[in-house]
C-alpha cells in the first residue's frame, strides 16, 4: 500500500504537517519552521541486519547523495567514525536528516551490537518513532525481540522493514513469520513482493495491498514505474489482502466499519489509509515492508510511510522538567515558541571545531549567538559529577553523518549539532540563562565488564587522564574508576568491542597504554587470636629511638571493623604514645600483613610494654606497633578474604538451567528464583567477584546474548583453602 497514493489528504496544509515549511539548499543544511513536518525515527535491528545501507538507500531514492557507500570501505554516510570503519559496523548514533514531501525526515542510525546499547538508547530518547531492520537472510535475534519489548513500554510507534530482499537464500515469508511470532499479530505487510521470473538479484516489485497496484523497480531509477496489479498477481495476493484490512479495521475508531466489511462492504481505501495511520501512530499497529539497498526495493514506499504513518513530535509526550534544586518545573509542549529546553544526547570530538554535541530540542528554538544554560545531573555514580555553566551558542549545525552544515536556527521537535559547548557531556541539559531546566535522563545501562589500564610512561599519564576525560563525557556507559584498594585505573565497559573502541580511541588521540590483568580487592584478616611482640630499638651514639610493646591480636566477625583496646597498667608506656602505637598498627594494616592486602576485622589490645625517658618518641612507638603485628601475623594464621557480590540475573526461561550451571561452577551460591512474565526468570545470586570480571561476556554467550545482570558489592568472605585467587 502507498499511503501516498490513497490518502492524498491526509496530510495535507492544516491537517497534521501544519501550513509550512522550510528547506534550507542542502549544501549549508536543512532547517524546519514547523515541529509538525519533522519526524524523527531510529533505525534499529541487531548487527548486520542491514540499517546503515538502507539509509544509503533512502539517500540515493531521495536524491541527497547519487552513489551508495560502502561498510566495507568506511564510505557510507552514516558511518564514517574511524572505530566504525575498523569494526565493520556501527559503533555511535549517528543523524541523517532528507526531506521527504516538504517535511524533514530525522533518521538515526543506531548500533545493532550489544555493546554501544548506551547508543541506542540515546537515539530511542531522541526519536518518535522506531523502525526496526530486519535481514530476510537471517531473521531476528533475541535481543531485537527484547527491544520491540522496551519500545512498547514506552509507547513508540513502530514499523518493520525486511532487508537485503536480494540476496540469494532471502527468504520472504520466513523473516515475516518469524516477525509475527516475536513482535504479535500487529505485524502485517503493506506491500508483498512480486516476481516477474527474469531477476537475477532477488524481486524487483512490489505489489501495494490497499490500491493493488505493483511499483517497479527493474529500472533503477529513483522513481520507479507503477502499473495496476495483473489479475494473478491479485489473486496471489489476496490472503494477505484481507488480512491487512481485517488488521486495519480491527484497530479502526469506527465500530461500525468490521461490520460492514463482514457484509461485503468494500471499503474505500483512503479509509482504511487513514485508520492504518491512526492506528500506527498510536502504537497498535505495526506495518512491514520488504526492501533492498541493492536494488532499492521498497526505497519510494519507505519514504512514504516515514512522512505519513509515523507521528510529528508534538503527538508525543516530552521528558519531565525540574528545576535546578530538584523540583518539578512543569510539563513541556513541542512549541518553537516556549521554553527552551534540549538535550545533548551524543557528543564527539573534532579536531578542529573541539566538541560537537548532537541535541534534540524538546521545547522552544535554538538560535545563533544565544546565550543557554548546560547542566548535568543525575550521573554521579558513573563518574559524571553535577555540573551547571553557561555557554554561548555559536554555530548550529545539520549533520548529514560527518558532514555539518550551518543552519540559523533549531526548533522544538528538531535535531541539529552543536560545536564548542566545552562542558556539555551526553545527557546535558541546554535551557536558557534565565529560566535553566533540566530534564530527566533516560537509563543508562551499568557498565559491567572491567579493564585496567595503565600508560606506558610517567610522562603519559596525564594525557591518558585528559583524553579519558573526553571520551567519558560523550560515553555515559562508560565508567572510569580509579579503585582505592587496588590502585588500578579501571575502565568498566559494556563489552569487549566496546572496550575495543575506547582504547582506539585513545591510541587515535596519541596516548600510549596498555591493559594490565584486573586486581579483584582482597582483604586479609586473622584466622585466630594471635600474640605479637614489637621492640624498635636503635641506640648507636647520640639521640636513640627506643620503643617496645606487645599486643593480643583476635579477629572480629565480617564488616565489625577495627579496635584498638588499651590494656596496660601502672604507666609502663605514657599517655602520649598509646595512640602512636595505634597509629603504627593501623598504618600496616593498611599495607598488609601476608600478601599485601589491607587487615580488617580485628582486635588489637595493647597488654605491656617499655618506653625510655629520653629515647621514647611518636615514631619509635608507631614503628613498634607495626612491628607488633607483623609479629602476631607471622605467629598466627592468616586469612585471605575475597569480595562477593549479590547478583540478580534476568534469562529467558530456556537459559535458566545453563546458567544456574555456570553460576555453580564460579562458586556461586544460588539464592533464589522469580519468574518474572513474559518467559523470563530472575535468578538470584552471590558470587565472588573474581568470577565476574568477564561475566559481561559470558552470560552473552550464554544465552545467545539476550541475558543481563546486576551486582552489587555485598561482603567480604574467606578464600576456600584449596582456591587460589588470581
Amino acid at each position: 500500500m502507498s499511503v501516498k497514493s490513497t490518502k492524498e489528504s491526509a496530510r495535507a496544509a492544516g491537517g497534521r504537517n501544519g501550513p509550512e515549511s522550510k528547506r534550507v539548499d542542502q549544501a549549508t543544511g536543512i532547517a524546519a519552521l514547523d515541529p509538525a513536518r519533522i519526524r524523527n525515527v531510529a533505525l534499529v535491528g541487531h548487527s548486520g541486519a542491514g540499517k546503515t545501507m538502507l539509509i544509503e538507500a533512502l539517500l540515493a531514492a531521495n536524491g541527497m547523495i547519487t552513489r551508495k557507500g560502502s561498510i566495507a570501505d568506511g564510505s557510507t554516510v552514516s558511518d564514517s567514525d574511524p572505530a566504525a570503519v575498523h569494526q565493520q559496523r556501527s559503533v555511535t548514533l549517528s543523524l541523517v536528516p532528507l526531506m521527504v514531501d516538504d517535511v524533514k525526515v530525522n533518521l538515526l542510525d543506531t548500533p545493532g551490537y550489544p555493546d554501544f546499547i548506551g547508543e541506542l538508547r540515546a537515539g530511542l530518547r531522541a526519536s518518535d518513532a522506531a523502525l526496526f531492520v530486519v535481514s530476510a537472510v537471517d531473521g531476528i535475534d533475541a535481543t531485537t525481540t527484547a527491544l520491540w519489548g522496551e519500545c512498547g513500554h514506552m509507547q513508540l510507534p513502530r514499523a518493520v522493514v525486511i532487508t537485503r530482499m536480494d540476496h540469494p537464500r532471502a527468504d520472504y515469508d520466513g523473516a515475516l513469520a518469524a516477525c509475527r511470532k516475536a513482535f504479535g499479530d500487529g505485524v502485517l505487510p503493506l506491500c508483498v513482493p512480486v516476481r516477474t521470473g527474469e531477476e537475477t538479484a532477488g524481486p524487483l516489485a512490489l505489489l501495494d495491498l490497499l490500491p493493488q497496484e505493483v511499483t517497479d523497480y527493474a529500472s533503477g531509477d529513483t522513481t520507479p514505474g507503477v502499473r495496476p496489479a495483473t489479475p494473478d498477481e491479485r489473486a496471489a495476493a489476496s490472503p494477505a489482502r484481507g488480512d491487512l484490512i481485517e488488521g486495519i479495521i480491527a484497530e479502526s475508531e469506527d465500530e461500525t466499519l468490521m461490520d460492514r466489511y463482514l457484509e461485503g462492504e468494500d471499503i474505500d481505501t483512503a479509509v482504511l489509509a487513514a485508520d492504518l495511520e491512526t492506528a500506527v501512530a498510536r502504537s497498535s499497529f505495526f506495518p512491514v515492508l520488504p526492501t533492498s539497498a541493492v536494488t532499492g526495493l521498497g526505497t519510494a514506499e519507505l519514504l512514504d510511510l516515514l512522512v505519513r504513518a509515523f507521528p510529528p513530535p508534538g503527538e508525543r509526550s516530552l521528558p519531565d522538567t525540574a528545576d535546578l534544586a530538584g523540583e518539578p518545573a512543569g510539563s513541556l509542549s513541542c512549541d518553537p515558541s516556549g521554553p527552551l529546553a534540549a538535550e545533548v544526547v551524543r557528543t564527539s570530538n573534532d579536531p578542529f571545531l573541539g566538541r560537537i554535541c548532537l541535541v534534540r530540542v524538546f521545547s522552544g528554538t535554538l538560535r545563533e549567538d544565544s546565550p543557554v544554560h548546560v547542566g548535568g545531573h543525575g550521573l554521579a555514580d558513573r563518574g559524571h559529577q553535577d555540573h551547571d555553566t553557561d555557554e554561548r551558542v555559536t554555530h548550529i549545525y545539520s549533520p548529514l553523518g560527518a558532514a555539518l552544515r550551518p543552519v540559523p536556527f533549531c526548533v522544538a521537535g528538531d535535531m541539529c549539532a552543536l560545536a564548542k559547548l566545552g562542558s556539555a557531556e551526553t545527557g546535558d541539559t541546554i535551557s536558557a540563562r534565565e529560566n535553566p531546566l533540566l530534564l530527566a535522563t533516560w537509563e543508562m545501562p551499568e557498565p559491567l565488564l572491567p579493564v585496567a589500564v595503565e600508560a606506558d610512561s610517567r610522562s603519559d599519564e596525564d594525557a591518558l587522564a585528559r583524553s579519558l576525560g573526553r571520551i567519558a563525557a560523550g560515553d555515559p556507559t562508560l565508567r572510569v574508576d580509579r579503585n582505592a584498594e587496588t590502585h588500578q585505573l579501571v575502565l568498566w565497559c559494556m563489552g569487549e568491542a566496546h572496550a575495543e573502541v575506547v582504547l582506539d580511541r585513545l591510541r587515535d588521540q596519541g596516548v600510549k597504554l596498555h591493559t594490565v590483568e584486573v586486581v579483584t580487592p582482597l582483604r586479609e584478616t586473622f584466622a585466630a587470636a594471635a600474640s605479637g611482640h614489637g621492640r624498635h630499638v636503635k641506640q648507636s651514639g647520640g639521640h636513640g629511638q627506643y620503643a617496645v610493646c606487645d599486643i593480643e591480636v583476635e579477629p572480629l566477625e565480617r564488616g565489625a571493623g577495627f579496635e584498638f583496646v588499651d590494656k596496660t597498667v601502672g604507666g609502663v608506656i605514657p599517655g602520649t604514645f598509646i595512640p602512636s602505637i595505634e597509629k603504627g598498627v593501623r598504618a600496616q594494616m593498611d599495607k598488609g600483613v601476608s600478601a599485601g592486602f589491607p587487615v580488617v576485622d580485628l582486635r588489637v589490645t595493647l597488654v605491656g610494654g617499655k618506653a625510655h625517658s629520653v629515647d621514647s618518641s611518636d615514631a619509635a612507638f608507631q614503628a613498634a606497633g607495626a612491628l607488633a603485628l607483623r609479629e602476631a601475623a607471622a605467629a598466627g594464621k592468616i586469612q585471605l578474604l575475597e569480595p562477593v557480590s549479590s547478583v540478580s540475573i534476568t534469562v529467558a526461561d530456556e537459559h535458566v538451567g545453563t546458567v544456574m550451571s555456570d553460576l555453580s561452577g564460579r562458586r556461586g551460591r544460588l539464592t533464589g528464583t522469580t519468574s518474572s512474565g513474559e518467559g523470563l526468570t530472575e535468578i538470584s545470586a552471590e558470587v565472588p567477584d573474581q568470577e565476574l570480571l568477564r561475566y559481561a561476556v559470558e552470560l552473552r554467550a550464554l544465552t545467545a546474548g539476550t541475558g543481563r545482570f546486576r551486582r552489587q558489592y555485598l561482603r567480604h568472605d574467606p578464600v576456600p583453602p584449596n582456591y587460589s585467587p588470581a
